[in-house]
């Protein structure tokens, strides 16, 4: 009798028996394995965690016990238990449930997640809450091996070591993430897994400690602590968090269930800081995900027994691949060039490079801040260094861009991949800030590609300029392939015209203008004559063809896939503002001020009124306003 859709809350399973609790990981991952292959999703870490999830909900009294889940990705067994099993076919589409954690989607889903390293800290600020209000629930955090290098895990677990509250700490060591991890602390839990002899020597010790009578006193102590530290000398997996002021538990077998379940019953009653150190494999049960986690980390549609991807046709050239194609062509000609990635070597097409040109390619892990100021140190030495990074993460080192890049005029390059609307990830993996939070830096260099072709003429200009420079990269396929690498450089801060018209303008900041020539080829055969301008630059403007244009055209709409409160329209709007060229009617379609839901990206553009319908409605609005005023 199947076990899972039965299951309303973590309560239904405190009763199981080891033999249920096998067969519901086994359902639990095969229902993860079908509806990701039809969904797609993080499929290799959530297969990592079936038995860590359901070991967890066993032991834990769930939500009064508050669990912390990194990042989110690894989360969908915890989905399943918690009463929405029911709708995990709807997982990452529109009005669905979330492929990561949201606490607007279940009372279970303690702390909202999509970027990495933050449990610790919102664990412990649960657990010192909870001391300060006088409670008594349990409060747990699960952390990859990836994840826990990053500085902000660093910062807090000096903190919970030096405040000591009753606090769980579940490493996840898989040995992956979305590339292999790398570091010096990531070598370090390689060696800790061959070194089970530690707990088997510490147990002895201490099992060997209670024996000596007691009327030693005083010398009994002192040998015991004089044994515990020969022993953390000899073999010292946990001696790095024991220093920190946790102690250290493990490493146990993730999917050894009943070990699990035995140690996490122990665990839960240690006072103070603990550190489970919990072994898993990526891809678990899935033996294409077990061979290749990188691949079936996030996972299109594919066939759930071969692993093949469906779809078929051509393949295609997505924006992050013509990139890297291009980038890989300047740094093998150019020993000025390096490239550096916060563990996004995979992610945004680097492999090459990598292998290529070893000795300037730098993948530092999930260190976003570190990859930055490491740029702006290398660009201070007559280096060009590109920062592969996704937009939503440099989000997290955007003190280091204006302090250490910024305000020092470094020319380090900013390729910043997935910016714009990305579709079934999500709020946190939209890439919608950053022309707002990158255009206020003074001598910061904005750009935004319309195709491939301006694209690699953006990174050829961007690694000649002598200061810092950014470049939108969108998610998706480029239209005509991969671009030529060997183009010139472009006018620092000149737009084009690409289609003429008199009525009425649509001025446009990257990809989008493919929708506004769309929108213009339906509104001239309403007898509408439209102007659309490619302008390239959101940073350094160009302020002559945007007032031309406002001269020229009664009306203007402003187009970007980005937020609206300080982005490209924000500075057209300003600059004719000042000028005192504003046209009759002007308006600025973009990101709303909202937090824009998964989807499919075409879901996501009509929601914000940006595809070529939307802003051709949009157009006749602002036409006829225009007219009015006449």
């Amino acid at each position: 009798m199947p076990l899972l859709e039965s299951i309303q809350s973590p309560a239904d399973i405190k009763a199981y028996t080891p033999e249920q609790r096998r067969q519901l990981a086994a359902e639990a991952r095969g229902l993860i394995l079908r509806t990701v292959s039809q969904t797609g999703g993080h499929l290799a870490a959530n297969l990592g965690t079936v038995e860590l999830a359901i070991a967890v909900h066993t032991v834990f009294d769930t939500p009064g016990d508050q669990v912390v889940w990194d990042t989110g990705h690894n989360a969908y067994t915890h989905k399943l238990l918690t009463g929405r099993a029911g709708r995990f076919h709807t997982l990452r589409q529109k009005g669905g449930l979330s492929g990561f954690l949201r606490r607007d989607e279940s009372i279970y889903d303690s702390f909202g997640a999509g970027h990495a390293s933050t449990s610790i800290s919102a664990a412990a600020g649960m657990a010192l809450a909870r001391d300060m209000r006088g409670g008594k629930e349990k409060v747990v955090c699960v952390i990859g091996d990836s994840s826990i290098p990053n500085g902000m895990s660093f910062e807090a677990l000096n903190h919970v070591g030096h405040a000591r509250p009753d606090l769980l700490v579940i490493l996840n060591d898989n040995d992956m993430s979305i590339s292999p991890p790398v570091g010096a602390l990531s070598r370090y839990f390689s060696r800790i897994i061959t070194h089970k002899a530690y707990n088997r020597a510490r147990k002895e010790v201490e099992s060997w400690l209670k024996r000596l009578p007691a009327s030693l006193g005083g010398p009994a102590a002192k040998l015991a602590r004089h044994a515990e530290e020969m022993v953390k000398s000899l073999v010292s997996p946990g001696i790095f968090f024991e220093e920190l002021g946790f102690l250290y538990v493990g490493p146990v077998d993730g999917h050894a269930q009943e070990d699990l379940i035995r140690t996490l019953r122990e665990a839960r009653t240690m006072q103070g800081p603990v550190l489970l150190h919990c072994v898993t494999k990526k891809g678990k049960g899935f033996e294409a995900a077990e061979q290749n986690p990188v691949k079936f980390h996030g996972a299109s549609n594919f066939d759930v027994t071969t692993g093949a991807p469906l779809g078929g046709g051509a393949p295609k050239v997505s924006w992050s691949a013509g990139f890297s194609a291009c980038l890989y062509s300047h740094a093998v000609s150019d020993p000025q060039v390096a490239v550096i990635t916060p563990a996004m070597t995979a992610g945004s097409c680097l492999e090459a490079i990598a292998r290529d040109v070893p000795r300037r390619f730098f993948d530092v892990g999930i260190a976003e801040e570190h990859a930055v100021t490491l740029a702006a140190g290398m660009a201070s030495r007559g280096m060009r260094p590109v920062v592969c990074i996704y937009s939503t993460f440099l989000q997290r080192a955007f003190d280091q861009t204006a302090h250490d890049v910024a305000l020092q005029g470094l020319p380090v390059v900013f390729a910043m991949d997935r910016a714009g609307l990305v579709g079934d990830d999500g709020a946190t993996h939209h890439g919608v800030l950053d022309t707002a939070f990158m255009r206020i830096l003074p001598g910061m260099t904005v750009m935004a590609p319309s195709d491939g072709a301006e694209m690699a003429a953006m990174l050829t200009t961007a690694l000649r300029l002598q200061g810092p420079s950014c470049i939108r990269i969108p998610r998706g396929n480029l239209e005509a392939g991969a671009p030529d690498p060997h183009v010139q450089a472009l006018p620092l801060g000149r737009g084009v015209v690409r289609r003429e018209g008199e009525d009425l303008a649509l001025i446009c900041f990257g990809r989008i203008l493919g929708s506004a020539l769309q929108a213009a080829e339906a509104l001239a055969k309403e007898g509408v004559s439209v102007r659309v301008v490619d302008a390239r630059f959101a940073k350094p403007l160009d302020g002559a063809l945007m007032e031309e244009t406002a001269q020229r055209c009664a009306a203007v709409l402003t187009l970007e896939e980005g937020c609206l409160a300080g982005g490209f329209g924000s500075a057209v709007l300003e600059h004719l503002a000042r000028a005192g060229r504003l046209p009759k009617a002007i308006k600025s379609l973009g990101v709303p001020d909202a937090w824009v839901e998964q989807g499919t990206p075409a879901e996501q553009l009509a929601e914000c009124g940006l595809d070529s319908a939307s802003i051709a409605a949009s157009a006749r609005q602002a036409l006829a306003a225009a007219r009015g005023k006449a």
